[in-house]
């Protein structure tokens, strides 16, 4: 059971999100993630993974007039990704399940976009966290590969499939996709122009034959390292955060 909930506010209060006061809660993640997604007015969007719904809600508001539909694993989150779905007035379908194994009514559909937010954390080499909707979230359970093999399966041809997660696990990021999907684009993320990449964005297109792209990285914040409370995000990201904006590639 979840228990206590937040209601946090998203996009400078655009969209309002219902998520647990502990356990696993979204950040700016999913808000990135979202801005990538190269989606147009019409298109179709599935989410593998979808927890609250914070990512698909966030490309909702971004381009109306999307068919938004979402897996996840957990009741509970599931439920809530519903609930902020209708809170926001936003028509997204939840189906409840494993998306190693999907419900059928999304294995006979094909998506323009398939975006995922997989757990960063593989725990052969890292700790498992005691919450355990935290641990679901953010300890991978299901392969990486799966993950990536899943949104192949359901992208239509030359549809997009948008990845965030952490810089390290770029190598099994592209051998999953080698003979999957091609076109593949890499956005690194960097906290300040002073750090390494900690976060990547990918997107790759099935039938996609355009060469690998490594973009520039874009920084987090401003300053070369962080000064007190007050925010520190660079007017890009602050854009992508506040306002709603898209965080394209190559820009």
């Amino acid at each position: 059971m979840i228990g206590e909930t937040t209601s946090n506010a998203y996009l400078d209060g655009r969209v309002t999100i219902r998520q647990p006061a502990k356990g696993y809660r979204a950040g700016v993640d999913p808000v990135l993630l979202a801005a990538s997604v190269p989606a147009r007015a019409g298109q179709s969007v599935l989410e593998l993974g979808c927890g609250v719904g914070t990512a698909s809600l966030c490309l909702g508001h971004r381009v109306t007039g999307l068919r938004l539909e979402a897996v996840e694993l957990q009741p509970d989150y599931a439920a809530l990704a519903q609930e902020n779905a209708e809170a926001n007035g936003q028509n997204m379908a939840i189906h409840l399940g494993d998306l190693a194994k999907l419900p059928d009514v999304l294995k006979q559909q094909r998506f323009d976009h398939v975006i995922a937010n997989p757990p960063y954390f593989d725990r052969r080499s890292s700790t498992a966290a005691e919450d355990p909707g935290r641990e679901t979230a953010m300890g991978e359970d299901t392969p990486l590969a799966v993950w990536v093999d899943v949104a192949a399966r359901r992208l239509k041809p030359r549809g997009y499939a948008s990845f965030i997660h952490r810089a390290e696990r770029l190598p099994d990021i592209l051998s999953a996709m080698q003979g999957r999907l091609g076109s593949i684009e890499v956005l690194p993320l960097q906290a300040r122009t002073t750090k390494p990449a900690g976060l990547i964005l990918v997107r790759a297109r099935k039938e996609g034959r355009a060469d690998f792209r490594l973009h520039a990285p874009v920084a987090m914040h401003s300053g070369d390292r962080h000064a007190g409370d007050a925010e520190s995000y660079t007017p890009r990201i602050r854009a992508v955060l506040r306002d709603g904006d898209a965080l394209a590639f190559g820009e």
